[in-house]
């Protein structure tokens, strides 16, 4: 661990958000009690996606929505460091920069929040839930056909309001969001993997910064978790390799178990009528194994098809 020189100041970005507020300043504290002689500034940066409130994800289209705005800070030097949610993070950086570091992960799985405190599998037919992910609306649909679906935007609070009010029977939100903002106690049930498989990074942060800054690399060194690092990449390269979009419902969870990396993929249509679920585990020194084995195994079963549908 390097000893900060008094008067050095680390400038950190972030998304103006609940959420990215509070994992923001997740990483800070734990920076600071490291460092104590550190100053750290926060920078509020508005990005595409936080403009642009109205439409859900998927019809905006495109990449780094949450992002892009981040990473100009970060090129142009007005910021050192910017805090992402992983699964917000193209797979393809801008250039001159890179990920210096993945924290220990929360909770990856996602959740189901109700009005009446009534489970999922409790639903009247036809009930409304609350999402605009399609990989969600996807998975839910292969359990429960008779759904239909509205679009949920705006801070984890104002979508559970949303459901308190009766805009919709419940919702489903990210664990690792709801914990972060203290807002665990709107919980009904999480939903298993074997349910609802997490997007690619879902849970964890990362820590972006321009490339050979070796300096701010070694002060998130304290807060590394390489465990989460492998299991991140290797959710990050499979969705890489697939090149799905954001139209293509793609879900994709790895995790290091008992020295073993274990990875689970899903390729499915918006209905979730046709789908892929596939799975592969290796050695952790060697991820990419894992990534052939799954990537393989999806296009040996037609998952392009159902990508290029899905654009389509």
């Amino acid at each position: 661990m390097i000893r900060s020189a008094s008067g050095e100041t680390l400038v950190v970005g972030t998304r103006g958000s609940q959420l990215a507020r509070a994992q923001t300043q997740w990483v800070l504290d734990r920076l600071q009690a490291c460092y104590p002689d550190l100053s750290i500034q926060t920078e509020i940066i508005s990005t595409a996606g936080d403009r642009q409130r109205i439409k859900p994800l998927p019809e905006i289209g495109g990449k780094g929505l949450f992002t892009e705005d981040l990473e100009r800070a970060l090129l142009a030097g007005s910021i050192d460091l910017a805090v992402h949610s992983a699964k917000d993070l193209p797979t393809r950086l801008t250039e001159g920069l890179e990920v210096l570091a993945y924290p220990a992960r929360e909770d990856p799985r996602d959740a189901w929040i109700s009005a009446d405190g009534r489970w999922f599998d409790e639903l009247p037919d036809g009930s409304t839930v609350g999402t605009s992910s399609l990989r969600r609306q996807a998975q839910l649909l292969m359990h429960r056909k008779d759904l239909t679906f509205i679009g949920l935007r705006g801070n984890v609070d104002t979508r559970i309001k949303k459901v308190h009010r009766g805009d919709c029977a419940g919702a489903v939100l990210a664990m690792a969001g709801l914990i972060r903002t203290g807002l665990t106690q709107h919980v009904t049930h999480p939903f298993e993997p074997a349910i609802c498989l997490p997007a690619p990074g879902q849970g964890a942060l990362a820590l972006e910064g321009r490339c050979g800054d070796d300096r701010i690399r070694e002060y998130l060194q304290v807060i590394h978790d390489e465990l989460t690092a492998t299991a991140v990449e290797c959710e990050r390269a499979v969705l890489k390799e697939l090149d799905a979009g954001c139209r293509a419902p793609v879900a994709v969870y790895a995790r290091v178990v008992e020295d073993e990396l274990q990875c689970e993929a899903l390729v499915s249509d918006p209905r979730g009528e046709r789908f892929i679920r596939v799975e592969a585990s290796y050695s952790p020194s060697q991820p990419d194994m894992v990534v052939q084995q799954i990537v393989d195994e999806l296009r040996l079963q037609r998952a392009d098809d159902i990508i290029a549908e899905c654009r389509q």
